[in-house]
């Protein structure tokens, strides 16, 4: 697993928990970080990863966003011990098809955040995914304060993909790296404070490690 991966695991779980005062934080750590590293098929481990949040019922409202994180990994480490072509293999689309309605639309902010570093430029929102409608017409929202954003943020048709996503998405392009006063300001203005700090951690973790 890599540095930023193994980093981002480890925030999302340990805040959340953290925020919510789950004692199993740790041992839950361990078990998925043990999903992460297992040698097996990615459908093998997405099938392991859904069992550990089976069996701790208490996180399971960061599963689908621990499953960007499973596909991540993948692109990053597993697929390395396959062929060269095999994400334009038929099994590889099977898989596709077959996982198509897993996980959310936080999958394209970590590969976006991927070419950043790959290219070594800083990440911005008007250089972010532009089919995004509704962070497209909020966008100015993205230089005001936590508040301000949470508040555009509830805002916004709960039937939107970015709906539970909008404020820590948000959040991290107006602040790449927050202080801990940045985040006691960002989990002061949350209606869902677990989920919420556990999600721009994941994101900037993700980021900066």
């Amino acid at each position: 697993m890599e540095a930023n991966i193994k980093a981002a695991v480890e925030a999302g779980i340990l805040n959340y928990g953290k925020v919510d005062g789950i004692s199993t934080a740790p041992e839950f750590l361990e078990k998925i970080i043990a999903v992460f590293n297992t040698e097996a098929s990615y459908l093998e481990k997405l099938e392991l990863l859904d069992q550990s949040f089976n069996d701790y019922p208490l996180f399971d409202e960061l599963r689908e966003v621990y499953v960007d994180l499973l596909l991540m990994n993948f692109f990053s480490n597993d697929v390395l011990k396959l062929e060269d072509d095999y994400l334009d293999s038929e099994e590889w689309e099977a898989i596709e098809d077959e996982t198509i309605d897993r996980g959310t639309e936080l999958l394209n902010i970590f590969l976006y955040l991927g070419e950043c570093k790959d290219d070594e430029i800083e990440p911005e929102l008007d250089d972010f995914l532009k089919e995004y409608e509704d962070i497209i017409a909020n966008q100015i929202v993205v230089d005001s304060p936590y508040a301000e954003i949470a508040k555009v943020g509830k805002g916004l048709n709960s039937r939107s993909e970015v709906y539970e996503l909008f404020y820590p998405i948000m959040s991290f392009f107006s602040e790449l790296k927050p202080s801990e006063k940045q985040f006691e300001e960002y989990a002061e203005a949350s209606s869902n404070k677990a989920f919420d700090i556990a999600l721009y951690q994941i994101i900037s973790t993700y980021y900066n490690k």
